[in-house]
């Protein structure tokens, strides 16, 4: 089934995402979390990461959530502005009990590995209802994404998104799911069961190898593995990243991605020997590059998946958890990519 996308220009905005906007926390360098003195503060989020990443290439994008009504959350709304992303719909929590959820994040090279804490529990996010929201919201959007981050944080924060994702698909919404596996949220057997629920309203899915292998018990080959999501459900587009870690400074990425209309499959060559400078939301980043290649050229899933390979390989660049990057940065990515000769080795 060909993806039924709105045309451009047609809603207020291309791309509204939800999910929770986190304080993050890291010790300056390759410092140790249990002995550094400061940190380095930063946004993220998985959702916001995404609104951002596909803002950064021209898409008009906002984030719902929920956030306290303290200095912290106008830090959180400033911070979203200068990401380009709207802040209309980020609800605000005005009880005594209202927090930002915190995770601590400490960078490693070889043979150390790098490690999060979280402290997100009990958080703003957790009170969302649909409610927070004017109605005229669910037919604002041409594309609506979450993730399984979000079913993840608890009861209400899921049945909020699931809530939004049935009434964004009754008003023509194109739905974005990104399964983003976290073991330390919920189980396997418990995603698997979940998400199965919320697939059938699913347009576009991001799953890796790795997790429909251990989560949702797929066996065979990627590309076998990929197709399967499209015959059993309603799924238009389904992609998989390809990441090799040689070490936590040295990756390799590329992806798969398949086209159940044209029953085509997508590769290119993968961004070899990566030079990381930050990992997080490099995943995010790529989303954000195929929901931009699909909302601004739906019948293109080769574009689209070359500006996910190409953000994302440069997110991991880029310190902090938003890919801090342009369209005409990103299309000189791709084209150096694809290149086969000379490269010059500086911008001036």
């Amino acid at each position: 089934m060909k993806l039924n996308l709105k045309p451009a220009g047609s809603r207020p905005y291309d791309l509204l995402t939800m999910g929770e906007i986190l304080l993050r926390l890291s010790p300056p360098g390759y410092e140790r979390l249990s002995v550094c003195s400061s940190f380095d503060k930063y946004l993220g989020g998985a959702e916001l990461n995404v609104a951002s990443g596909a803002a950064q290439l021209g898409l008009k994008t906002g984030i719902i959530s929920k956030i306290p009504d303290n200095a912290m959350g106008t830090w959180v709304r400033n911070f979203v502005h200068q990401s380009r992303v709207d802040d209309t719909w980020l609800a605000s929590d005005r009880e005594n009990d209202a927090r930002l959820g915190i995770y601590y994040y400490e960078q490693a090279s070889h043979p150390r590995k790098p490690q999060v804490v979280y402290d997100r529990k009990h958080t703003s996010v957790n009170k969302i209802t649909p409610s927070d929201f004017d109605k005229s919201m669910f037919s604002s959007a041409r594309c609506f994404h979450t993730s399984g981050i979000t079913l993840a944080l608890g009861k209400q924060c899921r049945e909020t998104a699931i809530e939004l994702m049935k009434r964004f698909k009754e008003n023509g919404t194109l739905i974005s799911f990104d399964v983003n596996f976290r073991g330390n949220l919920w189980s396997g057997p418990e995603a698997k069961a979940c998400i199965e629920e919320i697939l059938p309203l699913v347009d576009i899915f991001f799953c890796s190898d790795s997790t429909a292998r251990l989560t949702f018990l797929k066996e065979g080959s990627t590309e076998e593995i990929l197709k399967s999501f499209t015959r059993d459900y309603p799924i238009s587009v389904v992609a998989s990243t390809q990441r090799t870690v040689h070490s936590p400074t040295v990756h390799s990425f590329g992806s798969l991605l398949y086209d159940a209309a044209d029953d085509v499959f997508y590769e290119e060559e993968p961004y070899e020997k990566i030079e990381v400078v930050d990992r997080i939301g490099s995943g995010d980043s790529y989303i954000a590059g195929v929901l931009y290649g699909l909302l601004s050229d739906a019948d293109n899933c080769r574009r689209a998946l070359e500006y996910g390979n190409a953000i994302s390989a440069i997110k991991n660049t880029i310190p902090g958890d938003l890919p801090l990057t342009d369209k005409n940065e990103i299309d000189a990515v791709i084209a150096a990519h694809q290149s086969k000769g000379p490269q010059l080795e500086m911008n001036r």
